[in-house]
């Protein structure tokens, strides 16, 4: 384990380097929070497809095979549908928008009234997202080192807020560029047709495993439309995504490149539940399904390249963290601190360097906060699922809804926030947090009351819908600091 031990010291020291010299880079708020908005399409579809897929895309994925067979894709697979419809139908228009949180949006479409609540359950959902990617390293570091459980999420969570920290988005940008060819590299082109092989090619495995193993629709029609629901939707409105987008160079980096990183997504999602599917033919008592890749990484891959796909999965949970970590930081600042205080205007675009130091405060305590949550939670899944069940049923509505439809208003915009948030907490209640009625109804709830709503109340003012299609088309943003960069 020497070698393997040595490769993974190695890519960590490397991802605190980075840290480093992020630092010497974000000199300004744009540069801190969104890399200066300089990325060009190689970093940008590398570093988009290396946030979405996470922990939960890497273990969960090849956990889901190993319970499901192939059709254990889908929900990563769904999580590429929602990158390419977001990069398809809305990057373009997002990315020129010049902004750094959803909520800045939302105030710019309905005149400055939704920030605030609307910052609330953005900021709970990047915190739980952040907290479940930090539990994940527990299960890493224990096949690495015996580590127990808390001292696994110390350790990892540190790293992450360390680099985190010091250089804000750059510092991401580029360990993120690095865990993206950490990943294809280890579980693509390594643990893949390892795995294959191992297990006696597809043939064998067909041979040896129940035929629903192969259906493509095994996990159930109803699984799929929820994955659909919660996944595809939450990639078109979360925080996490939306500030990678605004790092794109231009519209078209931003809808290209989003692209290549969602198709990129639908590769990953088959080969995981491929992975997965061969290790139910080599161990088909497991105790968990979740320790599936875990299991058929320490038995079955040679000393070095153990290391390698342990370094990608480590890869797989620091890019989701990081990238969840400061969403939340951003969102807590701008979007929630300033905004009480009075002291923030919507897409301003100021860049002193004191926003820089208050931004790279935030992301420490949301670090330290989420590191202390994930060592006294233990329920992932749960987690998680409340996290996206408030994300969908409080904000797609809105967002959506902003983007799509002239007649929407301020006053449905909170209200759909304030009733689809009350609803999907009040359903979990009351059905439980893992059922699948909470996003249904609470969904529909929240488009009923923003319709209904308004068209109860009066119309958008004219000067806030042509200020808005004027920064939908790339004009009226205040023209940021930083020179122009080709990445």
């Amino acid at each position: 384990m020497a070698v393997d031990y040595t490769v993974i010291v190695v890519y960590l020291a490397g991802m605190l380097a980075m840290g480093w010299w992020g630092m010497r880079r974000a000199k300004s708020k744009s540069e801190f929070l969104v890399a200066g908005r300089r990325l060009g399409p190689w970093m940008y579809s590398g570093t988009m497809a290396a946030i979405v897929l996470g922990g939960a895309s890497t273990i969960g994925g090849v956990g889901l095979g190993y319970q499901y067979g192939l059709s254990g894709a889908w929900m990563v697979f769904t999580i590429g549908l929602g990158l390419l419809a977001l990069s398809v139908f809305f990057s373009a228009r997002i990315a020129r928008l010049k902004v750094y949180t959803v909520s800045e949006m939302l105030d710019l479409r309905y005149g400055g009234r939704a920030g605030v609540i609307s910052g609330v359950v953005m900021w709970a959902y990047t915190l739980m997202l952040a907290v479940t990617s930090t539990i994940a390293y527990a299960t890493i570091f224990d096949v690495l080192f015996d580590l127990n459980r808390t001292l696994a999420i110390v350790l990892g969570g540190s790293i992450v807020v360390a680099y985190s920290t010091l250089g804000g988005m750059w510092s991401i940008t580029l360990t993120d560029m690095v865990q993206f060819v950490v990943k294809t590299i280890g579980v693509l082109l390594l643990l893949l047709p390892i795995a294959v092989v191992k297990a006696g090619g597809f043939g064998e495995m067909k041979a040896k495993l129940p035929t629903e193993y192969f259906d493509p629709l095994g996990v159930g029609g109803e699984t799929i439309f929820t994955y659909v629901l919660i996944y595809t939707f939450g990639m078109l409105i979360g925080q996490d995504i939306w500030q990678r987008v605004f790092t794109a160079r231009s519209d078209r980096v931003a809808r290209y490149g989003g692209t290549v990183a969602g198709t990129y997504c639908l590769v990953y999602a088959i080969a995981g539940a491929v992975i997965g599917t061969a290790a139910k033919v080599m161990y088909p008592k497991l105790p968990s399904a979740d320790a599936a890749f875990a299991t058929i990484v320490k038995d079955e891959l040679p000393v070095g390249v153990r290391g390698l796909v342990l370094a990608a999965a480590l890869a797989a949970v620091m890019s989701t963290s990081s990238g969840a970590l400061i969403a939340c930081a951003t969102v807590a600042n701008n979007d929630i601190w300033s905004r009480l205080r009075g002291v923030v205007k919507a897409g301003s675009g100021e860049e002193a360097h004191d926003e820089v130091k208050g931004n790279r405060a935030f992301i420490l305590a949301m670090g330290v906060a989420v590191i202390l949550i994930a060592i006294a939670l233990n329920d992932v899944v749960e987690a998680l699922t409340v996290a996206y069940n408030l994300l969908v049923g409080g904000l797609l509505v809105p967002i959506l809804g902003g983007l799509l439809w002239r007649r929407g208003t301020a006053a449905g915009a909170l209200a759909a926030v304030v009733a689809g948030g009350l609803s999907v907490i009040g359903l979990m209640w009351g059905y439980g947090i893992l059922a699948n009625e909470p996003v249904y109804y609470g969904l529909l709830i929240s488009l009923a009351v923003y319709v209904a709503v308004s068209l109860a109340t009066r119309p958008t003012d004219a000067a806030v819908l042509a200020a808005w299609r004027e920064r939908l088309a790339g004009r009226g943003a205040e023209p940021e600091a930083d020179v122009p960069v080709t990445v």
